[in-house]
């Protein structure tokens, strides 16, 4: 049932996104483009509320082994829970970068604006950028909700369930990142496509 929910939230994510990009472009939808937006936020909030509930259960699993009195059980649990959180910061480190250089990208966008450049195809790749890295985040939660389920060592289906589950991360991960660099690419194709339009204007004045 997780996974259907996920995927709701995540098609729901992607229509509102394009749906607001649509909007933005269009001047007399201002009023529809705020609340698309604001949709927009509440479903971000809703990812984020769940990644800290996801780590909350770690979190928890951590303060459980104070309780057991072995040990040698009590090592095992704890290098058990230090190698599952290395593996989720990895990808949330891999996430976090990735969101970093969007903000970057669309920094960029802000300035080539002002300058009267189009840059509609360069949102067009951001925008696939952020469904791919929030699709990932929802990945990450799924698989940090699977690690927190028990201290004890997975079981056969779940380690299968937690391969898919990283392999599709790294996968978004990846698509993302080159999603900003078609975008950066885009950019620079828009410059010169101005720079070329304002050079020949000025030749035939």
């Amino acid at each position: 049932m997780k996974k259907y929910l996920s995927l709701v939230l995540v098609s729901a994510f992607v229509f509102s996104f394009s749906a607001s990009l649509a909007l933005a472009q269009d001047n007399s939808n201002s009023v529809n483009g705020s609340v698309i937006k604001q949709e927009i936020q509440a479903i971000k909030d809703k990812l984020q509320a769940d990644r800290d509930v996801a780590n909350k259960k770690i979190e928890a699993l951590k303060a459980s082994i104070k309780n057991e009195k072995d040990a040698v059980k009590a090592k095992i649990k704890e290098a058990r829970i230090t190698g599952r959180e290395q593996a989720l910061e990895r990808f949330n480190n891999a996430v976090d970068r990735i969101s970093g250089l969007e903000d970057k990208v669309n920094a960029q966008i802000t300035k080539i604006e002002a300058q009267g450049i189009d840059t509609t195809n360069t949102k067009t790749f951001v925008a696939t950028a952020e469904t791919k890295l929030d699709t990932a985040k929802t990945k990450i939660t799924e698989a940090t909700t699977l690690l927190a389920g028990s201290i004890n060592q997975l079981t056969t289906e779940n380690k299968t369930k937690l391969r898919t589950l990283a392999q599709d991360t790294q996968t978004l991960i990846t698509e993302a990142h080159q999603a900003l660099k078609d975008a950066v690419k885009s950019l620079k194709e828009a410059v010169q496509a101005k720079n070329e339009a304002d050079k020949n204007t000025n030749t035939t004045q």
